[in-house]
């Protein structure tokens, strides 16, 4: 069984036919999907599909886009959201200094509350982080120092270097389907090396379909490809690879039940 550990559901390209999307990712083997919200009227959507399907579950968070749009938002509304029995995980939250579509002040502070939040409420943070590493580590790291929480960087595509740093600090890293394309050689080297426990493997779907896939709308069901892909570069079983990525999602989503 597989799981996919990211995907956005409600986003066109799958919510118009969301059964079908479900359909086939349990054809392929997917037992469970995590469902992605970037922005507070998302946050019912996803809730609501992951109520109607055993086997969907859904994370409440900002993605940094959305960052200027959600400023004045505290803690205190993501913490009562957090408390629902589907709710299992904090985000997409982080920093995106390749679009800058939000103030990056506002970005690291609401990066900053989601932190807070599942440090307090002990769900795990999907980080998202595109040309901000030296940010993302430092406020990850700072924010470490003041009590741990766990976490995760989804759809991992940074250095060699940011990659120890989050290691270091405990994190889970998380492959998509970019792994697979022709000029990611950098990230399949690193792929290769994650430890065996700090794997996790999502589709980001819409968005990023693996080869054999590309220019297709991507769905949960693609994420087999990537797995197959990440297995050949580790050199185990597409099988192994299935067994360890779901066993590390039920040990990072202590909230799912399987």
């Amino acid at each position: 069984m597989l799981i996919d550990s990211h995907c956005h559901l409600e986003y066109k390209g799958l919510v118009e036919d969301q059964q079908g999307v479900l359909a086939r990712a349990r054809a392929a083997g997917v037992g469970g999907v995590l469902s992605i919200s970037t922005r507070l009227r998302e946050w019912g959507q996803v809730i609501g599909t992951a109520e109607r399907e055993a086997d969907v579950w859904a994370s409440v968070g900002i993605h940094p886009h959305e960052a200027d749009a959600h400023a004045d938002m505290g803690e205190a509304a993501l913490l009562e959201i957090a408390a629902h029995p589907r709710v299992i995980a904090i985000g997409e939250t982080g920093l995106d200094y390749y679009y800058d579509h939000s103030d990056r002040e506002t970005q690291q502070a609401l990066f900053r509350r989601h932190i807070a939040v599942a440090r307090e409420t002990g769900l795990p943070l999907i980080v998202h982080t595109r040309d901000a590493e030296d940010d993302t580590a430092r406020i990850m790291a700072e924010e470490m120092e003041r009590g741990a929480y766990p976490a995760l960087i989804h759809c991992f595509t940074a250095s060699a270097n940011f990659a120890r740093i989050v290691l270091d600090l405990g994190l889970t890293i998380s492959l998509s389907g970019i792994v697979t394309f022709k000029n990611a050689k950098d990230l399949q080297a690193i792929a290769a090396e994650v430890p065996e426990d700090r794997l996790l493997v999502e589709t980001d779907a819409p968005f990023l379909a693996p080869v054999p896939n590309r220019g297709k709308v991507c769905e949960p069901a693609f994420v087999a490809d990537t797995a197959r892909f990440v297995a050949e570069l580790r050199g185990v079983s597409p099988e192994a690879l299935a067994e360890t990525t779901t066993r590390n999602f039920q040990r990072l989503f202590t909230k799912a039940a399987l």
